[in-house]
């Protein structure tokens, strides 16, 4: 069974702006990982990253819908220093915004086996790394015939 780690974007993309295609076919993306979690054919992973980040979120449909997504989360990973070190590590590695290094760092901490996020940015900078896990937009991840 896949483990995987949804950048924060994963869980908030069907609030985006579903005017353009991508954003919609990339919702849908998501959204059917979510129904494999709960079909217990993937496992998710939920960090204390993604539980700021929603607790920041100043809407409360927005914020409410990820807590109750995060319910499909078997796996829960905690702030620990191991995980600051390996972010400090890796963000003289590329260009990384705090947040975005953190959850690498906490995907590898959880030994994921994928890192999906709808951030190119951050895709593109994560493929310059060498990490122990695909990283790939939710889309491409669907698409995959290994499921």
């Amino acid at each position: 069974m896949d483990l995987i780690y949804l950048d924060y974007n994963c869980f908030q993309r069907r609030f985006d702006d579903s005017s353009q295609i991508r954003i919609q076919i990339e919702a849908l993306a998501c959204q059917e990982i979510f129904n494999w979690a709960e079909a217990q054919i993937v496992q998710l992973i939920w960090s204390f990253m993604h539980e700021d980040e929603t607790l920041l979120c100043p809407f409360p449909e927005r914020r409410d819908f990820a807590l109750e997504l995060s319910t499909l989360c078997q796996t829960r990973i905690a702030p620990e220093e191991t995980i600051y070190t390996l972010a400090q590590t890796l963000i003289q590695q590329g260009r990384f915004s705090a947040k975005d290094i953190l959850h690498v760092a906490c995907a590898i901490h959880a030994k994921a086996n994928f890192f999906l996020t709808c951030d190119d940015a951050l895709l593109r900078q994560a493929k310059k790394l060498t990490l122990p896990f695909e990283v790939m937009n939710p889309i491409d991840y669907i698409r995959r015939d290994n499921l």
